[in-house]
């Protein structure tokens, strides 16, 4: 377990109903999902890309080890979700990083999510066939 000494940055990333809890702490690049690493954790290549998509433009892959817990949403909401927690611990730790990280667009907050099924309706926005007769 970590002691008290451990400087471990907090931030927390979501996506759609994805919620990523991400501690970040000087290391030598390894990042563990859920208790897995991150290769193992996502399938998709696309995902893992997605996932150190923020290390990688601050060129930090090797200079910090990422423990991260995702719950809800599906894989790519997950990476998307991982990315946007990495990125705000990468700014809590040197404030000096956001501009770089807000210009790529890994600090904004994808708010898009499925819109709800509506009563008198088969789904979102669909309507049942109108009959005349």
């Amino acid at each position: 377990m970590m002691t008290s000494t451990d400087t471990r940055i907090y931030a927390t990333g979501k996506r759609k109903t994805a919620v990523a809890r991400v501690w970040l702490n000087n290391g030598s690049g390894k990042l563990e999902v859920n208790g897995v690493t991150a290769d193992q954790y996502f399938e998709r290549e696309s995902s893992r890309m997605i996932a150190r998509q923020a290390l990688e433009l601050l060129e930090a892959l090797e200079s910090f080890d990422i423990v991260a817990t995702v719950a809800g949403g599906g894989h790519s909401a997950q990476a998307e979700a991982l990315r946007h927690g990495i990125a705000r611990a990468l700014i809590k730790q040197d404030a000096e990083r956001r501009p770089s990280l807000k210009r790529a667009g890994y600090l904004t907050r994808d708010a898009r999510k499925k819109e709800r099924k509506k009563y008198g309706q088969p789904g979102a926005r669909k309507r049942f066939q109108y009959s005349k007769r």
